[in-house]
């Protein structure tokens, strides 16, 4: 099974557009775990526009499956991130002036930063993913510079609005991933991902995570976050059933 990590940012988004105390993403990743979700990730971003460092060192004891720890390849980040130490932590790139994360890591333009930090998190006993467009030349640097995994990012399969593109994207998808486990990474998979839209991605073989997050805690507004999660994860079981 295709395990679920929850990507609770937008929680901490709600709680810094007052600058109080909740809602605070500490019990929201406690309702997703009763959910069902197999994880949890976090971005801590250098400008701190939702996640907390305060809010990583809390989730840390008390998320017991897997914490994912989404991070821009930056020595002071990454320094908390060695403190800390996530099960996983993926490597992703970050503008201040973007609302979210747009697009992959450019791991060949970067080659040498993003080396540097794979090394000293791989050396701090950390699994590291590389958040990635679906590139054979970004997949193959990826392997090369130490990354035990992937995470392929959905962005233009999400954002496509005809079948006749939803289709190409997801057939790039499908290559990109046959190509990462040649390369012996393990394949991940996020970005946009919805409950109407993610059952095709649920279907492309060798795929073991997804990490959603605005998707679940919109839902999670109207029903509750634990609702929410088990919804989603239906969803995805529901995919695996029409394989």
């Amino acid at each position: 099974m295709i395990r679920l990590g929850v990507n609770i940012d937008h929680v901490a988004t709600l709680r810094q557009v007052r600058r109080t105390i909740e809602p605070d993403p500490v019990a929201a990743a406690l309702l997703a775990l009763l959910g069902g979700a197999d994880g949890i990730t976090v971005h801590l971003r250098e400008d701190r526009r939702h996640i907390q460092e305060r809010d990583l060192r809390l989730l840390r004891p008390i998320v017991t499956q897997r914490l994912n720890l989404e991070l821009a390849a930056v020595d002071a980040v990454v320094d908390i991130a060695c403190d800390v130490k996530p099960d996983e932590a993926t490597l992703v790139p970050e503008r201040r002036e973007e609302v979210t994360t747009e697009g992959g890591l450019d791991v060949v333009a970067h080659k040498r930063e993003v080396e540097r930090a794979v090394k000293r998190l791989t050396d701090a006993g950390i699994e590291v993913s590389l958040f990635v467009d679906p590139d054979v030349r970004q997949l193959e640097m990826a392997k090369l510079l130490g990354a035990l995994a992937v995470e392929i990012q959905t962005a233009r399969y999400s954002e496509a609005r005809t079948g006749a593109d939803r289709e190409r994207e997801v057939a790039a998808l499908r290559d990109a991933s046959a190509h990462a486990r040649t390369h012996g990474l393990h394949l991940h998979m996020g970005h946009g991902l919805t409950y109407t839209n993610v059952q095709p991605i649920c279907r492309i073989p060798g795929l073991e995570e997804l990490n959603i997050g605005h998707s679940i805690v919109s839902r999670a507004v109207l029903v509750g976050m634990e609702r929410a999660v088990r919804e989603m994860k239906e969803a995805m079981r529901q995919a695996a059933v029409e394989r």
